[in-house]
């Protein structure tokens, strides 16, 4: 395994390639107890429409998220069962962009990680187990449509593009589950658990070259092509819905603005930039945040910050609030603000030093070491050189991000009011 090193921050890994397409990263941590061994899919939740070998597949909302539950599933029981004899915590997640399967453990290392290698790549499938699945994923729905939280985003998105599989929500819906079959999972297992559509990563005291061996051992065969994904036509600057609004049984009206902005060149530097102008703007010690929070407008549950992913890219403002409307009204009249006057130079460097403190005390975290390095490497960038593009970030270009995305008519806002 080759080894590489970034003297700015104290930090090196070991990686390599293996022949079936798998890229393995190994992140060294001598003298910690805990290992943490994850292992991500360049496939999430939007990833609904492909073409692989010639033909073209689209299939039912919620499939990535199906197939994630139904991959703990093995012709010897449940891997859960595996892991829990070897004193291994696994769990797994799906987002938009990647699925994840992950297990944290302070002994049996090899024994842990020969298990996540063997039942994440080993589709098992039955038409009793799969039907099974339907009811216990149908109640995530239902409980997921039951929390102001998630419905106000899932709203928002669908109020904001026109074509992007982002308008659906990640589990799907009851209705769409209804189509997933044994046979839709494994056509998605095939096109998108390929070892070359995968990243290994490990954070621990433990042998890069053990690692290679037990992964080697595991994933054989040869390297199989990547599907060519489909997230529908490119998408107009203007929501195709400004407002949405909802009725739940909640004390207090919850809110998101969003506004859309360009697919980025560099998804890395973009949520920087993005996520510095949040802070510019509403972090806790700006003016503009004392005060709409001193007024009554917004509360210690509002938060902002930009998220990008393949073809679309996003920023995002909500929270609690009585007057949605006058938060958002105020939120465009301090955009306009800085677009005319600029941002306080002392202000930037400020939040750009907490900013560059959070990002370098995540290094101490082997779940965000681990995440991290996949999502990125899925992007065509390096996680471990995001200290270098941070600090390299300028005054202007967060300017320029307020002034360009930050406008009424690049925006919908999701709203969902009490029932009383």
């Amino acid at each position: 395994m080759n080894r590489q090193s970034f003297s700015s921050i104290g930090e090196s890994f070991f990686e390599t390639t293996l022949s079936c397409g798998l890229r393995l990263r190994v992140i060294p941590r001598p003298g910690f107890a805990k290992t943490y061994a994850y292992f991500a899919m360049d496939y999430g939740a939007i990833d609904t429409c492909f073409r692989l070998n010639g033909e073209t597949f689209r299939t039912p909302d919620g499939t990535a998220h199906y197939l994630e539950h139904k991959l703990f599933d093995m012709p010897y029981g449940d891997a859960m069962d595996r892991f829990a004899m070897f004193g291994g915590s696994p769990n797994a997640y799906t987002s938009y962009t990647l699925t994840a399967y992950y297990v944290v453990c302070a002994e049996h290392f090899e024994d842990n990680l020969r298990t996540l290698v063997e039942f994440v790549s080993t589709p098992y499938f039955t038409e009793k187990s799969v039907e099974k699945e339907r009811g216990i994923i149908a109640q995530e729905i239902r409980m997921y449509e039951d929390s102001a939280d998630s419905r106000v985003y899932d709203r928002l998105f669908s109020a904001m593009y026109a074509n992007h599989p982002v308008r659906f929500p990640i589990a799907g819906t009851v209705e769409s589950i209804q189509a997933i079959t044994p046979t839709v999972l494994e056509r998605c297992h095939e096109a998108f658990y390929a070892p070359s559509n995968a990243m290994l990563c490990v954070a621990g005291d433990v042998d890069p070259e053990t690692v290679e061996r037990i992964a080697s051992e595991g994933l054989r065969g040869s390297r199989r092509p990547a599907p060519e994904r489909d997230y529908g036509a490119p998408e107009a600057p203007v929501c195709p819905t400004a407002r949405v609004t909802d009725t739940m049984e909640i004390s207090m009206p919850t809110f998101v603005l969003g506004c859309k902005a360009d697919a980025p060149k560099s998804p890395m530097r973009a949520e920087m930039i993005g996520d510095l102008a949040a802070d510019c703007l509403f972090g806790s010690s700006t003016p503009f945040y004392r005060k709409l929070y001193e007024s009554g407008l917004i509360d210690g549950s509002f938060s902002a910050g930009y998220e990008g992913m393949k073809g679309i890219g996003m920023f995002s403002a909500g929270g609690s609030s009585r007057e949605p409307d006058a938060v958002a009204d105020a939120i465009f009249a301090e955009a306009r603000r800085v677009a005319e006057n600029g941002l306080d130079s002392e202000l930037f460097l400020r939040q750009k030093k907490a900013t560059l403190g959070r990002l370098l005390r995540s290094l101490d975290s082997f779940e965000e070491l681990c995440s991290r390095s996949c999502s990125h490497f899925f992007e065509g960038e390096e996680f471990f050189r995001s200290e270098e593009v941070f600090r390299s970030v300028e005054q202007s270009e967060v300017e320029r991000f307020i002034r360009d995305v930050l406008l009424p008519e690049r925006s919908a806002i999701s709203v969902i009011l009490p029932k009383r």
